[in-house]
This record gives C-alpha cells, sequence and structure tokens, in this order.
C-alpha cells in the first residue's frame, strides 16, 4: 500500500511538473528505459523535476520520454545530445566503466542509500580524474540495494547455483556467476521477463525490487539470498554537458546544489523504497519463496568473496587508482551512514 500511495503521488507530482515544464524557459528531456511504473520513472524523476524547478524559480523542468535507445545505448543517447538526461548502468558497457565495479562488490553492510552517497563520495575522490564518463556531466552515482537471486527452482545452497543458467547484467553480477558456476546470459534488464519465462534461463540476479517492477513474483518464484547480497548494481544519472553549459550562470548554480550528494541519496533512498514494495510483493504471493543461506553457506560465501574482490580491486587498480584505499574508503563511508 505504501509503495502504491508513493507512486500514486508521484504520478499527481508528475502531472503538476509536466504543466509547470510547458512554462518553464528550458525543458530538458530525460530519457528512461524501464517500465513507467518502475521506481525510477515513478520517483526519481518527479522528485529531481521538482527539485529543479524549485531550485530555479521555474525556469528549468523536465519532461521524460520512452524508447529513444536501449539501455545499453543512453550513455551515447546524451553524449550526443539526443536527450538531455539519462540513467545509465554501467554494467551494460564492459570495459567503459571499470572503477564503478568497486562499489558492486559483495561484502558492504547497508542499504541503497548509503551505498549510493558512498559511490557518489568514492567517484569524487578517487575516480572522477578517469575520464571514464568522458564527455557528459555526472548528476549522480546510484546503487539499487543488495542483489539476490531469482530463480525458477527454489535454491537452498550455493552448489544449487553451478550449471544454472543466469541472466546477469554485467559488472560484478558476472564476475559472480562464473564464480559460483553459472553461466551467465545477458539482456538488459526490460528483457528479463520474456527471458525466463521462455526457460532461455534458469534464473537472474537483481535486487529485490524487481520481484515487483518486471513481474518476476510470475516468472522466477524462488529467492535466494547471502548476507550483504550477491552485489549491487552501479548506475550513474547524467547530462549533456553543453546543455548544461548552455544554462544561466545562475541556474547552474542552483542546481549544482540539486545534483551530486544530494542527487544520489535521494536515488538511493527510491531504490530502498521500491526494494521493500518487491518484497512486500513476494509476501502477496503465497506460491513465492524467499530462502536465507544458512550460517555454513554464508561461511563458504564469504571464502568465495575474498579472490573476487582481489580481482576487481586489481582491474581497478591497473586504471592507476589507489583501488584498495577506494575500497577501504567506501566500507568506512557505509558504515557512518
Amino acid at each position: 500500500m505504501k509503495y502504491t500511495l508513493i507512486t500514486g503521488i508521484a504520478a499527481v507530482a508528475f502531472s503538476v511538473t509536466s504543466m509547470a515544464a510547458m512554462a518553464a524557459d528550458t525543458t530538458l528531456t530525460i530519457s528512461s528505459w524501464a517500465p513507467p511504473t518502475h521506481g525510477v520513472n515513478a520517483i526519481i524523476w518527479p522528485e529531481l523535476t521538482k527539485r529543479m524547478e524549485d531550485a530555479t524559480g521555474g525556469r528549468v523542468s523536465a519532461e521524460v520520454k520512452y524508447g529513444l535507445g536501449s539501455p545499453p545505448a543512453q550513455f551515447d543517447l546524451v553524449l550526443d545530445g539526443a536527450a538531455d538526461i539519462t540513467w545509465i548502468f554501467h554494467g551494460y558497457s564492459p570495459g567503459r566503466f571499470v572503477s564503478t565495479k568497486m562499489i558492486e562488490l559483495p561484502g558492504y553492510e547497508g542499504n541503497a542509500e548509503a551505498a549510493s552517497v558512498a559511490s557518489w563520495r568514492a567517484y569524487e575522490k578517487f575516480f572522477a580524474g578517469l575520464g571514464e564518463h568522458k564527455g557528459v556531466k555526472v548528476l549522480a552515482m546510484m546503487t539499487h540495494g543488495p542483489g539476490v537471486l531469482h530463480s525458477n527452482a527454489q535454491v537452498t545452497s550455493l552448489d544449487d547455483v553451478s550449471g544454472m543458467k543466469l541472466r546477469l547484467g554485467g559488472g560484478v553480477s558476472g564476475d559472480v556467476g562464473a564464480a559460483l558456476g553459472a553461466t551467465g546470459i545477458r539482456v538488459p534488464a526490460p528483457k528479463v521477463y520474456e527471458t525466463l519465462d521462455s526457460n532461455a534461463a534458469d534464473g537472474v540476479m537483481m535486487p529485490m525490487e524487481a520481484k515487483k517492477s518486471f513481474k518476476l513474483f510470475e516468472v522466477a518464484k524462488n529467492t535466494y539470498d547471502v548476507p550483504g547480497g550477491f552485489y549491487r548494481g552501479s548506475f550513474a544519472i547524467t547530462m549533456n554537458q553543453d546543455t548544461f553549459d548552455g544554462m544561466s550562470d545562475a541556474d547552474r548554480a542552483a542546481l549544482e546544489d540539486v545534483f551530486g550528494e544530494a542527487l544520489s541519496r535521494m536515488a538511493g533512498q527510491a531504490w530502498d523504497q521500491i526494494d521493500a514494495a518487491g518484497m512486500e510483493s513476494l509476501k502477496e504471493h503465497a506460491d513465492n519463496t524467499f530462502t536465507t543461506a544458512s550460517p555454513e553457506e554464508a561461511a563458504k560465501w564469504q571464502t568465495l568473496t575474498g579472490p573476487l574482490i582481489e580481482k576487481v580491486i586489481a582491474e581497478v587498480a591497473e586504471k592507476g587508482v589507489d583501488a584498495r584505499a577506494a575500497h577501504t574508503f567506501i566500507n568506512a563511508q557505509m558504515a557512518a551512514e
């Protein structure tokens, strides 16, 4: 009920801001690729639009458009100016974004809000200079909550995962699947339902929100969780640099207070809300199950994560940053939230 109410309020708010957009001096085009009911579209975009309007006295507004490009194409879409703002999943572009795998590692304790704030702070302190997002303005870094395994058959141990065909979004989730002996299938999130429904995959690693957002309660009725999650997906909200540079000095200054850590925190809070809604969806369907790893399986998972963490630290270190210091920093930032 809480998520329904939030979504309803967001819909009303976005309707109001859409009217405001018509009166704004600048109306930004937001490209989005998840279903309109997804939390990014139902919560984050309306709230961001409201904050931009409030900060600029109504001079800057925004409107969401769908179908402008596939999920992996979003970065270049904004880079080329076909849209002003979008959200990208770093794992969809293997090799292009390496440092963002650091926030995706298993072993961190905390929710999506804590991880999103830590991701932004780590980006500013360690990774911005790498130029992985060169050409666009990074407005926020965000993560979803801890990733879990949604599957057709019930999983009760890590050994059950070996040999499974899993949809893996890329990034650290791909490393996790390989470590567990699964065969990875890479399709964008909007294609997950049909991939599972056609039995092209046995399961998927996604956050809890996907149970509702992508209707996994119908095609992946069993969920398996390990302490801290298998991984966290890393996202960025980006803006066309020319669009930002073309605004007045006053509007740019006002929007800087909206973007950055403030937007990262808000986005993380939204992911926490929709993760909670996903768990509620599971509970509402009697044929869905949720299994938490036993203490023995949790200990086995901790043993498996050691080499995986070291592998990613080595990958990021090759970019010329102190990856181990970044890992320690993220742990400390999340613990402080």
